[in-house]
């Protein structure tokens, strides 16, 4: 029999991948990411059969009954907080051409004068975007034609039937989990950023110090940027190219601590790249919103509405809660709006 030796370093890589994390997770202290970097980070980091390889559920698997029941146990006052922003339905015009993207149209069938007993209506969701708060599966995104595990799109995606692998129904029994807030405009003493500011893995972990909490394995992270407040104050970003968020240096730090779910306030990237960010390819235009679906495996809430629960969490002095939610169980969806609950 011949034994092949392997490098302390391989070793190291194995052994740490079979307890579940890599060897070595560490985000650049000079942030500075180019693409052949990030492009590394992808296999480095990977959570591809982790979980075995038919597994559509990623880093929900981190959340376990152990995990429940710690979060249960965070509810002191009963206060609820809804994580959702409203939704205003644009009625379908006569003509049935609404614009682009509409997030949620609404066609009433029924009702008066013809019918005086009661109403129905007919509602058509575009869930993705940068207005509506939706639950992102993982078929939302690609790397050279392959979803969250490997799945192909050529074999799992198609334009007549949607997904049969990766989509929302991977994540039917919802979730019930320890829920943290990152209030970077509470850390900065303001009271939003800016578009275009990035947020770095220091930012965060001046945070967790502030904040008294330990972000850790089967967390669903929620990043506060101030976004909804300074569109009120000062007007919309410039939708889809700028908006604050994560650096692409972060990357490593998400592996590391094996969040289970992260939220935002847009689509979880900083717009545009900062110069230490050097990535072109066109699979990589969110870097940390993309690489967390496609090589983590993480489900991510756009577009959520944090403000009321950085309000709620600050009375409290307590920035760790329960929080659940449930996606609607549409089997071939790439993603549905969602209403998260906070509860303290």
């Amino acid at each position: 029999m011949k034994i092949q030796m392997k490098s302390a370093a391989s070793v190291a890589i194995l052994l740490c991948s079979a307890l579940g994390g890599p060897a070595f997770a560490q985000s650049p202290k000079d942030h500075v990411v180019t693409q052949e970097i990030f492009d590394k980070w992808k296999t480095q980091y990977s959570n591809w059969g982790r979980w075995g390889a038919d597994d559509q559920k990623g880093t929900l698997n981190l959340i376990t009954a152990a995990k429940r029941k710690q979060a249960a146990a965070l509810v002191k006052d009963g206060f609820v907080v809804s994580l959702e922003r409203d939704i205003i339905a644009v009625p379908v015009p006569e003509d049935g051409q609404a614009a682009p993207r509409t997030p949620v149209q609404q066609k009433m069938l029924s009702g008066p004068p013809k019918r005086t007993t009661g109403s129905t209506d007919s509602l058509t969701i575009a869930a993705h975007g940068y207005d509506l708060t939706h639950f992102d599966a993982f078929g939302h995104h690609l790397y050279d034609g392959k979803m969250y595990n490997g799945f192909t799109a050529a074999e799992h995606l198609s334009m007549e039937t949607g997904l049969s692998k990766g989509s929302v129904i991977s994540a039917k029994e919802g979730f019930f989990t320890r829920g943290v807030l990152v209030d970077i405009p509470r850390l900065k003493g303001v009271k939003y950023l800016e578009p275009g500011t990035p947020i770095y893995v220091e930012d965060i972990e001046a945070w967790e110090k502030m904040a008294g909490v330990k972000i850790g394995s089967g967390d669903a992270v929620f990043i506060r940027t101030g976004r909804w407040e300074r569109e009120a104050e000062v007007g919309k970003w410039s939708v889809g190219k700028e908006a604050a968020g994560l650096d692409a240096s972060v990357v490593p730090w998400l592996r590391q601590r094996d969040i289970a779910v992260l939220g935002s306030e847009s689509a979880l990237s900083v717009v545009p790249f900062p110069k230490t960010t050097t990535i072109t390819n066109e699979d990589d235009y969110l870097p940390a919103h993309n690489f967390a679906l496609v090589a983590l495996g993480m489900n991510l809430i756009d577009n959520a509405d944090l403000g009321q629960l950085a309000v709620a969490a600050a009375q409290r002095k307590r920035w760790e809660f329960l929080v659940n939610f449930a996606p609607i169980r549409v089997t071939t969806a790439t993603g549905v709006p969602i209403n998260p609950i906070a509860v303290f």
